[in-house]
């Protein structure tokens, strides 16, 4: 086991048996020091929210503005640690979706959902609380190095009641094993605003050009499931997120498959702004985004 892979391990075993006001007051200290260090995770998320807010905003809102994002990304964390130890009653308490009757209805139909989701809010908090509600849930993770690492956060997702496929590598292409399951009535959501393959999608965001999986796109267009964008973000109390949807996804008057799922890609782009925009603080992007 390497540093990294111990670092995990720990924070998984210690967080969780650790008071909250013990934890969250020591992760909200880490992120206030990465904040005061300016290291290059919070000079990223400090560029990237440049962007989302426009030039007019003063430096000394953006950095209290940068300051919160580094404490909502801490607390994603925290809780992300703490989640394997909380009761099905705690994990629904702990998270709320607006027009939750929307999914509901798409499971039980039969017909399944893709939703597209955003770097923001808890998105592991979703997908437990998707499982504790008894739905399935299929979706992709991407191989982290090392490999131990990897395995520990599919083994945390699993233990979560989530189907987590590998990005690559796995027994059968992602998206052939994610249409069986939409055919079978399940939420796959997929994180969706940054490209982990260098073979994305060019789109407009926040008014540069940057590049957004395939994946969402393409899956609604080959099964017909409808298609959603995610807002998430936090409240005091618990993670939050509302839907956008479904997406009108074009038929094949509208151009060749290629044409159609750049077009649902932007319509998603667009989605995922719209939610950013609102709360800022909680989206957790402190890699590279713009192609420029």
């Amino acid at each position: 086991m390497n540093l990294t892979e111990f670092g995990f391990v720990a924070g998984w075993r210690l967080v969780r048996v650790l008071p909250r006001p013990v934890t969250a007051a020591a992760f909200t200290a880490g992120a206030d020091r990465a904040h005061r260090r300016r290291g290059p995770g919070a000079t990223r998320l400090r560029a990237n929210l440049r962007r989302v807010v426009g030039p007019e905003l003063p430096e000394a809102e953006l950095d209290d503005l940068v300051r919160r994002g580094l404490r909502s990304y801490a607390r994603y964390w925290m809780e992300a640690f703490r989640l394997p130890a909380l009761s099905r009653e705690q994990l629904l308490a702990g998270f709320r979706l607006d027009r939750a009757e929307v999914l509901a209805a798409d499971v039980a139909a039969g017909r399944g959902a893709v939703v597209a989701l955003p770097h923001a809010g808890n998105w592991d908090a979703a997908g437990a609380w998707v499982a504790a509600n008894g739905w399935p849930l299929s979706t992709v993770a991407e191989r982290l190095k090392p490999e131990g690492v990897f395995e520990r956060f599919v083994a945390f997702r699993q233990g979560l009641g989530m189907e987590i496929l590998p990005t690559n590598g796995g027994a059968r292409p992602a998206i052939d094993v994610l249409t069986d399951r939409l055919a079978a009535g399940a939420v796959v959501p997929l994180l969706a605003d940054r490209d982990l393959s260098t073979r994305g999608v060019e789109v407009d965001f926040f008014g540069g050009r940057t590049r957004m999986p395939a994946g969402p796109a393409l899956l609604a267009l080959r099964t017909g499931a409808p298609l959603y964008v995610a807002s998430m973000w936090y409240e005091p109390d618990a993670a939050c997120a509302s839907l956008v949807g479904p997406l009108l996804v074009p038929g094949p008057e509208a151009g060749t498959l290629d044409t159609r799922v750049r077009s649902l890609t932007q319509l998603i782009a667009d989605g995922l702004a719209t939610g950013i925009a609102r709360h800022p603080e909680d989206w957790h992007m402190l890699q590279r985004m713009w192609l420029d």
